[in-house]
């Protein structure tokens, strides 16, 4: 008996309705249904829930959690768009030439590329993603994702609007974040395993469009960073209603101790980069290298942020980046905190 030629055979999913195929849409597109489901759930908590949360320590939860979303999504939104973008469209052979063929070079020239980025650490997350899986190497994509949101002219006006009578503490700033951006970068070079970061593949068919790369990179990236900013926020909002304020201003005379709360606070706080200046001078109690402190150290290494570099770069990367930023953000804001008046 003869066996059915290839042709004859059926092909997987074929015999599925020509309906249900055309569902996924022009090029294999589909629309992120468990992403608009939770958004029409949160939007219907607002209206159905928020009058019965009564109690002013949930009306504070919510308002913390809400605000931390609202601050960060827009920024999260601009750094997945730019990250499809470079992924998209721009050739893995520009940034060959862009950045020095040395590492240890590349590092300082990343971090001061930061400042061109008016983002926050949200939008850094995912478009130095984008970097790696283009070519550049990770320490100085690293250095970029630590200066772009403590540098950018954006923050640097935000602190010199909450600091209107000390430009010092807008310089100090400046200098103390992109010093961390880049001895971070240095020492990952020279300490860091490939292992403990995987460089972030994308790929593509060989048919697809640059327009249809653009969209799947950007859908993919919103949706996985999406979920791990709703972690942080949820964390952040649940340490603000717990930590008493009295606890702050007990600690706010003891030099050391001082520094080391609210370099903390700023990682339980979360608060986006462009905000935080105006939080820290609200500190009249604590010292300008405290407060200094909880500009450089916010920016860099939060919980949202840890969450993101969990979701993006994977456990083993975050459990060593994220204490490694912040020992060098304490220690240089020290350093940088001699200067200040």
């Amino acid at each position: 008996m003869s066996q059915p030629s290839t042709a004859d055979r059926p092909v997987p999913g074929s015999d599925r309705p020509p309906e249900s195929r055309s569902r996924r849409g022009p090029a294999g597109f589909r629309l992120p249904w468990a992403f608009i489901v939770l958004v029409a759930l949160l939007v219907a908590g607002r209206f159905l829930l928020a009058p019965h949360l009564t109690h002013p320590a949930l009306r504070t939860w919510a308002t913390v959690f809400v605000a931390v979303c609202v601050q960060a999504l827009p920024f999260l939104v601009l750094g997945v768009a730019l990250s499809a973008a470079i992924t998209a469209f721009v050739p893995a052979s520009f940034w060959t030439l862009a950045l020095p063929r040395r590492t240890s070079a590349a590092v300082p020239v990343a971090g001061l590329a930061g400042a061109v980025l008016p983002g926050c650490e949200c939008a850094s997350v995912p478009v130095a993603s984008g970097l790696m899986a283009r070519g550049v190497a990770p320490p100085a994509a690293l250095a970029f994702l630590l200066a772009s949101p403590a540098i950018n002219p954006v923050v640097l006006v935000a602190t010199a609007v909450a600091f209107p009578d000390d430009p010092p503490m807008v310089v100090a700033r400046f200098a103390a974040s992109l010093a961390v951006a880049v001895l971070a970068g240095w020492i990952w070079t020279r300490f860091g395993r490939a292992a403990w970061l995987p460089v972030p593949r994308r790929t593509a068919g060989t048919h697809a469009g640059r327009g249809s790369v653009f969209v799947d990179a950007m859908r993919h990236d919103l949706l996985h960073a999406g979920g791990f900013l709703v972690v942080g926020a949820l964390a952040a909002a649940t340490l603000n209603v717990v930590i008493p304020r009295d606890w702050l201003t007990a600690v706010a005379g003891v030099p050391v101790v001082s520094v080391l709360v609210l370099a903390f606070l700023a990682v339980l706080l979360s608060i986006c980069s462009e905000a935080d200046a105006f939080v820290a001078a609200s500190f009249t109690a604590f010292s300008p290298t405290a407060k200094l402190a909880f500009l450089v150290v916010g920016p860099m290494v939060d919980l949202k942020l840890i969450a993101l570099q969990a979701g993006t770069f994977g456990r083993a990367f975050t459990a060593r980046f994220a204490p490694l930023t912040l020992v060098l953000a304490i220690v240089v804001s020290f350093v940088a905190g001699w200067a200040l008046p």
